[in-house]
């Protein structure tokens, strides 16, 4: 007797939940604007590094190697290689889901990609204008993320 009532306490618990998301408040299209463009920003970073992780792995199998065979290589040179192969890509998903974590993993990777310009130049060419396009999709990023968030504590009060 007690499995026969387990399922219909289901269903009435599910009912609740139901009934409470309906009472939720729903956005209007004005307090969902900078939510729409966090998304499409995150979508065009997205198709960059598509593009960024896969001219990594070209160089990995050799269908474009600047400065020679990838074998020939350092070691430094093949994991940092390796390593953005991977990231850019993983944070190229996460973007495109415009995901908090893929948000994350982006910033980890230009970060990575800043830091290892700076203090390995060898290792990691990057020109003047990539720097500073990197820069700027960092500060495009943080702030709309802000305006997001100050939109999302604004529709929160009301």
């Amino acid at each position: 007797m007690a499995l026969s009532l387990l399922p219909r306490r289901l269903i009435d618990a599910s009912k609740e939940k139901l009934s409470d998301a309906i009472q939720e408040k729903s956005a209007t299209a004005a307090t969902m604007r900078w939510s729409f463009v966090l998304t499409w920003f995150m979508r065009i970073l997205a198709v960059l590094w598509i593009m960024k992780g896969l001219s990594a792995w070209a160089v990995i199998l050799g269908a474009w190697t600047p400065a020679g065979l990838f074998e020939a290589r350092s070691t430094g040179y093949q994991a940092t290689i390796v390593y953005f192969a991977v990231i850019d890509l993983i944070a190229a998903v996460g973007l495109w889901m415009a995901s908090a974590w893929g948000g994350v993993m982006w910033l980890l990777a230009v970060m990575s990609q800043l830091i290892l310009a700076a203090f390995f130049p060898r290792i990691v060419a990057t020109s003047p204008l990539m720097l500073f396009l990197s820069m700027a999709f960092i500060a495009t990023y943080l702030a709309i993320s802000w305006l997001v968030a100050r939109e999302e504590q604004r529709s929160s009060q009301s």
